[in-house]
């Protein structure tokens, strides 16, 4: 299978990044000032990977009251909670044999029409504990809780038994729509980059682009870029800290030999021109730039608070670009202790009620930049947003999955 990782920087980007690394040196764009900057002589706070995995355990068996909302989307809330699991370490250890096979056949139970839905509840069957609320007709596949269900299904170290490649291939590409964007469903109209970087890693797992039009993809993404140097949701959007990563992932999964590899890639002045504003989306929050201190923190956008999500987004965009290192990564780690709850889970800023999502991304966003030693972390794929052991079982198993599924 043909995946390629980011490749490594040519003797020119090399230079280029020296150069900004002076740069931000002298001008405070590549992480806090002077007045600012961690004694690094002081550890950071410990990482408490026992009480965040413990706050994920939790949230398999069942959602708090408080975060209600998140049950629409249970697919992405099963991914986050397990990737937790998987980056701290603890997925051997946490996941019972009895578990592994009921969250399996949960996540199984989802599968309609070539992919994946949220959960039980968007068919409007009853399932018991949810009433039905609408035909029992079964909702369609989703495509990003299709990513989501793949990889899960990973973290499990399922076979893929059950999945039907070329049913598979036609959803994604049903997604498509005419203007090169990817929609959340077949026929929607809510194409963004987050599906169309989901669609890519669905190709890239299944070692076929042949399902999609990717010249009209790779166009799309080129309209969602910005003056400043980020990526829109959308066409004409401001830059975002994560549509920007979904970007960058996305055409780096194009593989180097694919004729489209060219298109994939940015050039020199746009790859300055993006990591400046990644690296500003840093500085500004920790200077204060969006209205009261980052301490370290990413911000989603100029002008705003940092948000502990961020670090994610923006610094596995910055290592997919190999500039990983102009990260200041113990102030990134300094703020993300900071956003820890005391009894488990990560909030999207100090002082806030932590949720599966922001606990799995200041995760992985510590795997990426390692800010410390002493927070043991499994290394994550940048470009498939998993650890490379279970980036590398999908990638190995759902293109061998067996041509006539098990159902």
């Amino acid at each position: 299978m043909s995946l390629s990782s980011p490749s490594p920087p040519s003797p020119e980007s090399m230079q280029t990044r020296m150069m900004a690394a002076a740069a931000a040196a002298a001008t405070g764009i590549g992480g806090l000032s002077d007045d600012d900057l961690l004694d690094l002589g002081d550890r950071l706070p410990a990482l408490n990977s026992t009480g965040h995995v413990s706050h994920c355990v939790r949230c398999l068996d069942g959602l708090p009251a408080s975060l209600v909302e998140m049950d629409a989307s249970r697919m992405a809330i099963a991914f986050y909670c397990l990737g937790t699991l998987d980056v701290t370490g603890y997925a051997e250890r946490r996941i019972s044999p009895s578990d592994r096979k009921s969250w399996k056949e949960w996540i199984w139970d989802q599968y309609v029409g070539g992919g994946f839905r949220p959960g039980p509840s968007a068919s409007g069957k009853d399932d018991g504990d949810h009433p039905a609320q609408s035909s029992g007709v079964a909702a369609p596949p989703h495509l990003i809780m299709t990513y989501c269900a793949l990889l899960a299904l990973a973290i499990l170290r399922d076979d893929y038994a059950q999945l039907d490649r070329a049913a598979l291939a036609r959803m994604v590409g049903a997604c498509q729509g005419a203007d090169g964007g990817f929609a959340t469903m077949p026929g929607a109209d809510d194409a963004d980059l987050r599906m169309t970087y989901c669609a890519f890693v669905v190709c890239a797992l299944l070692d076929d682009w042949s399902c999609i039009d990717l010249p009209r993809a790779l166009s799309y993404i080129q309209r969602c870029r910005t003056y400043e140097g980020g990526y829109g949701q959308t066409p004409l959007g401001e830059s975002l800290g994560g549509p920007t990563y979904c970007a960058l992932a996305a055409m780096h999964l194009v593989p180097a030999e694919h004729e489209c590899a060219s298109r994939a890639r940015l050039q020199p002045a746009e790859w300055r021109a993006t990591v400046r504003w990644l690296l500003h989306t840093q500085a500004q929050a920790s200077s204060g730039g969006g209205g009261g201190s980052g301490g370290g923190g990413f911000a989603g956008r100029t002008n705003k608070l940092a948000d502990a999500c961020y670090g994610f987004w923006c610094g596995a965009a910055l290592a997919i670009l190999g500039a990983d290192a102009l990260v200041d990564a113990r102030a990134l780690g300094a703020f993300l202790a900071g956003c820890q709850y005391k009894f488990g889970g990560i909030g999207k800023a100090p002082g806030e009620h932590p949720d599966p999502y922001h606990t799995y991304l200041s995760i992985a966003a510590a795997s990426v930049v390692s800010p410390d030693p002493a927070w043991k972390l499994q290394p994550l794929d940048p470009l498939i947003n998993a650890t490379h052991e279970t980036a590398r079982w999908a990638k190995d198993h759902v293109c061998s999955a067996p041509c006539e599924p098990k159902r």
